[in-house]
């Protein structure tokens, strides 16, 4: 069986301009970056006017694997090859997990976005940007200090973190400033990921340039000893952030190994961000297609629900049709089979994991949104086993397809395809879960209560501080952007399928003044990941002629 990488080399990809023609993307409006990348400009896009918008989401993760990125793209051929024009949004991949746990996020087989090697490394440099803006305003921050600190900022209450687009879980803890230097204030500082920074979640909420210096004017840095919120903008480098940013914020352009259009720019994660491309490729997408598909992180309880209650009111446009994601392997998962006997039939787990997708559509529903399943088939799976579930899915009275996109791209997803055209035409109602005017706690409760179904929501002392905090500079009007394990509705890890009964731990509570939302940290979630016991980096190579592979 061919890898990844080795189906995305023998791909007969056309040059981007030809694609970009297509489109009717003038000449004048897109910036090559060499063959097969390239960034279009940033325009007021009018959605009274758009397409079709399709948000493609999952349930839980596990290490079986679902396949969000790959239905995507498998469903954007296939709506394609049907005649439909579609055009894709998706996220940039984040080398941190390229070379930790992933090994590549540009899905897979033969639904794949090109060029793979390009955009799993570093495409166009957009995160480079971002880790420089970031680390720019660390720069500045702390070189206010050594100069004097008119500001007089307390050192001991600075919120602003360093980032890296890398796992290094050394660097979650750091002490700076150790030079000596009479002036140097030595301080605690800490290093995040760069797709868990605020100025990813600005980057891909902004909608034009005047809107991101908006946004990265009101990023809260830290406190004076008065008490006294400090902004990027006190500091006075608002323009010097957003001149890193600004080609950046172009919306990249690359395409399927089919020749599809997908639009590929930004990517927060999910678990501890709002797990959305950037609302500048989702509006371009929606502009050129008569169908845009796009997805969010994670399981539908972490991406699905930040999309429908954060990026769609700063989109202005709510999705038309919802596709779960699930595999036949990854229930068995959470009907406890170990990952080593995945590949083995098993009924019973498959029909006591199933709850965990049961949630998911029940869930879902809430929102108001028309709503169907992708059975993203796998090599192992059974006629037994593809049959239990499509009656387990019936039952639920959604519509659902079985898709086989890894092994025959297009032609495998015909059916998804089609029975997504069915599900558009059902009536929308959309409803978020809350209202902005709800408290930050109120906020909190529901999507406990009505998500993840919690009993109960606890308080540490500091987060109880931090409400208050928050209330004084920002009111109680903001979204909240739940950080927690991608792996169960609770804060535990292990707690597998649909657990109930139990209660949730608010630890922390920080202000995103920019990003325009309030970030939950539930657990013991954090914003740096550490690298696994066998990275993916160490099955990586590359010969005298350039040639990778490993890369997937």
């Amino acid at each position: 069986m061919k890898t990844d990488i080795e189906i995305a080399e023998e791909a007969q990809i056309e040059p981007i301009v030809n694609l970009s023609e297509k489109l009717g993307i003038l000449s004048d409006d897109i910036d090559l970056y060499g063959k097969y990348k390239a960034k279009i400009s940033i325009k007021k896009f009018d959605l009274k006017k758009s397409g079709k918008l399709v948000l493609v989401t999952a349930i839980n993760p596990t290490p079986a694997g679902e396949g969000k990125t790959t239905i995507s793209i498998g469903l954007a051929d296939a709506l394609n090859q049907i005649g439909i024009k579609t055009v894709l949004a998706l996220r940039e991949p984040s080398m941190g997990p390229v070379f930790g746990m992933k090994g590549g996020a540009t899905g897979g087989g033969y639904a794949q976005v090109v060029p793979m090697e390009d955009i799993n490394l570093h495409f166009t440099g957009d995160l480079h940007a971002m880790t420089a803006a970031n680390n720019l305003i660390s720069a500045m921050l702390d070189n206010h200090l050594f100069q004097g600190n008119e500001l007089n900022i307390d050192p001991e209450r600075i919120i602003w973190h360093r980032v890296m687009d890398m796992n290094d879980r050394s660097l979650r803890d750091i002490t700076i400033a150790q030079d000596g230097l009479k002036r140097s204030v030595p301080r605690v500082d800490h290093f995040d990921i760069t797709v868990a920074s605020e100025i990813m979640a600005i980057f891909c909420l902004a909608t034009s340039l005047s809107d991101l210096k908006v946004r990265l004017s009101k990023i809260l840095l830290a406190f004076d000893k008065d008490g006294k919120a400090i902004t990027v903008s006190d500091l006075g480098i608002t323009d010097a952030v957003a001149l890193i940013l600004k080609q950046a914020l172009k919306p990249n352009l690359v395409q399927t190994l089919e020749g599809n259009a997908a639009f590929i720019h930004g990517g927060p994660f999910a678990n501890i961000a709002h797990g959305c491309n950037s609302v500048l490729a989702t509006q371009a997408a929606l502009t050129y297609g008569d169908v845009a598909v796009t997805e969010a992180g994670f399981g539908a309880d972490l991406g699905a629900e930040k999309f429908l209650d954060i990026k769609s009111r700063e989109l202005g446009k709510s999705p038309d049709a919802v596709v779960m994601v699930v595999t036949v392997r990854s229930l068995k998962y959470n009907g406890g089979v170990k990952k080593s006997e995945l590949n083995f039939e098993n009924l019973e787990a498959l029909e006591a994991g199933s709850v965990n997708l049961k949630r998911h559509i029940n869930n879902l529903k809430k929102f108001g949104i028309p709503l169907m399943v992708a059975i993203n088939h796998f090599y192992s799976d059974t006629d037994a086993e593809i049959k239990l579930l499509s009656r387990l899915i019936e039952n639920e009275g959604v519509n659902f397809a079985l898709a086989d996109i890894f092994s025959e791209g297009s032609r495998g997803g015909k059916q998804m395809a089609n029975i997504l055209l069915q599900t558009l035409k059902q009536e929308k109602n959309f409803s978020p879960i809350y209202d902005l005017k709800d408290s930050i706690p109120e906020k909190i409760e529901k999507l406990a209560k009505e998500i993840y179904h919690a009993d109960k929501v606890n308080y540490s002392e500091k987060a109880l501080s931090q409400l208050k905090e928050i209330d004084e500079i920002a009111g109680q009007s903001l979204p909240v952007c739940i950080a927690k394990t991608q792996y169960s509705f609770s804060d535990n890890a292990k707690l597998l399928g649909a657990p109930d009964g139990f209660e949730i731990t608010v630890r922390e509570i920080t202000p995103r003044l920019g990003a325009g939302f309030v970030v939950v940290y539930l657990g013991e979630i954090i914003a740096m990941p550490g690298l696994p016991k066998h990275p993916a980096a160490l099955d990586m190579s590359m010969d005298d002629n350039g040639q990778v592979r490993g890369l997937s």
